[in-house]
């Protein structure tokens, strides 16, 4: 069981934070000095020092008896779910990769099974330490002095400051998940059902605490409904030679127990993992299992993207450059089948993973924004549509054409597009979707010298 940092070891890990940023020349610009990362916009390399975030891994306090957890803004969940877990306790919404940390997934966006019934990850914080461009740490929480930043830190990928603490919400869980693969062959029908579930959490009168699901084509889809339980005769076991996503169309149930069902996407990267040969029998068998997992297979794609030997081997081989199409959107559930339709005859990868999601937050007046810098509207269904690969570049077309046609779609049908990858808006669309005046505005209290780099120079400028 992972030990809990403790208060006086965080105080000293944040005053390092501090000596980092005081070393940095006045006026110069700053970013965290880490070497992983689950972003996937390249950004310039800088030569400048970074700030000192090293000693904010870990777990500073669990209160179990109310269910929180304080907790340092680069402790990955993976290491946050090592300390719960144990006490039967879960974060409200975990992000389905190990790596990703509380910090990013709170400043940028995280979002799993559970959204449908727990929100985003945001949404199950108490209140949080934020260090700002400024050099200050302040406590962020709902009605305090630093409500505003609260609200719009959400989305705003390090532009406004970085968490230092983050006292989160826990439930309470036991010790295995059932999950029943339900298939799909007409998108609209999909899309009614989803739309029942949120509302009714439940299915064919079994309650359901979970789901997501998986479009491996227009007439084949499954919706993956997790029903949290304390009893198992046995469990499957994804972390070897076995596949989770493959399971979905080859099972109708399925046991796993609650830690593999937590990360039963990341030891394959969803699907992703088979583009570097990890899902061939024979390669799968010498990939050593403790490196059968995201981190791994992000970096692997990094060096890639550094030094392209796989596009210069497609060249050679006569194939088309390609254009890498790697995002997660949301439209609401009422256009989710419009939205898949078009994707499947516009961008033709498949599979596409689905999850839906609610904001948690219903004491927001009607047609207020409670999360400005990703407004989504409180008490609308929203369907998640994950899709990552690389399509060839068609004849005449240009690398990013098929990125601004999704942007443009997602628009028309009243959706959002995460930023942790590439993005094209103009500035004014830009500053129209994700609320840019406000952003501007709360920016200018915190990071008055403008030391952290803006949101809308991080997610299209590739700052």
């Amino acid at each position: 069981m992972t030990d809990l940092v403790g208060m006086h070891a965080h105080e000293a890990a944040v005053r390092g934070l501090r000596a980092s940023y005081d070393a940095i020349a006045p006026g110069a610009p700053m970013r965290l000095a880490k070497r992983t990362s689950n972003l996937f916009r390249p950004r310039a390399r800088s030569s400048q020092p970074g700030l000192d975030v090293s000693g904010l891994r870990g777990v500073i306090d669990l209160d179990v008896p109310n269910r929180t957890a304080d907790v340092q803004g680069m402790c990955t969940y993976e290491d946050l779910v090592d300390v719960t877990l144990p006490r039967g306790l879960i974060p409200l919404v975990v992000p389905q990769l190990r790596t990703i940390t509380l910090g990013g997934a709170v400043t940028g966006l995280g979002i799993e099974s559970t959204s449908f019934r727990s929100g985003l990850p945001h949404e199950s914080v108490v209140e949080m330490d934020v260090f700002t461009g400024a050099g200050d740490v302040v406590t962020a929480r709902p009605g305090g002095e630093h409500d505003l930043l609260f609200r719009t830190f959400p989305n705003s990928y390090g532009s406004l400051g970085y968490a230092t603490r983050l006292r989160i919400e826990l439930e309470q869980v036991p010790a295995y998940v059932a999950l029943r693969h339900v298939r799909f062959g007409d998108l609209d029908v999909l899309a009614k059902t989803i739309d029942a579930i949120v509302e009714d959490r439940e299915w064919e009168g079994a309650r359901v605490d979970a789901v997501d699901g998986v479009v491996f084509a227009p007439d084949e889809a499954y919706l993956t409904l997790a029903t949290w339980t304390d009893r198992a005769e046995r469990t499957s076991d994804y972390t070897g030679m076995q596949v989770f996503f493959r399971s979905i169309q080859e099972l109708e149930t399925d046991t796993l127990t609650m830690h593999d069902y937590l990360w039963r996407w990341d030891t394959d990267w969803f699907w992703c993992s088979r583009a570097l040969g990890a899902q061939h029998p024979v390669v799968r068998r010498l990939w050593p299992k403790r490196y059968l997992r995201s981190d791994v297979y992000h970096r692997l794609i990094g060096l890639e993207h550094r030094f392209g030997l796989m596009a210069r081997l497609d060249a050679r081989r006569g194939r088309p450059p390609s254009e890498r199409v790697i995002q997660d959107i949301e439209v609401p559930v009422d256009r989710i089948a419009e939205f898949l339709r078009w994707f499947e005859t516009d961008v033709g990868m498949r599979p596409v993973w689905l999850c839906p999601l609610r904001l948690r937050d219903t004491s927001v007046p009607a047609g207020s924004l409670s999360w400005p810098t990703y407004p989504l509207k409180p008490g609308t269904t929203y369907v998640n549509a994950g899709f990552w690969g690389a399509v060839p570049i068609r004849p005449g077309a240009q690398d990013g054409d098929v990125n601004r046609a999704i942007e443009d779609t997602v628009t028309r049908l009243g959706g959002h597009k995460s930023l942790y990858s590439d993005a094209y808006y103009d500035a004014s669309t830009f500053d129209l979707l994700y609320d840019g005046a406000n952003l501007a505005r709360i920016k200018a209290r915190y990071d008055p010298d403008s030391r952290l780099t803006g949101l809308y120079e991080k997610a299209v400028n590739r700052r």
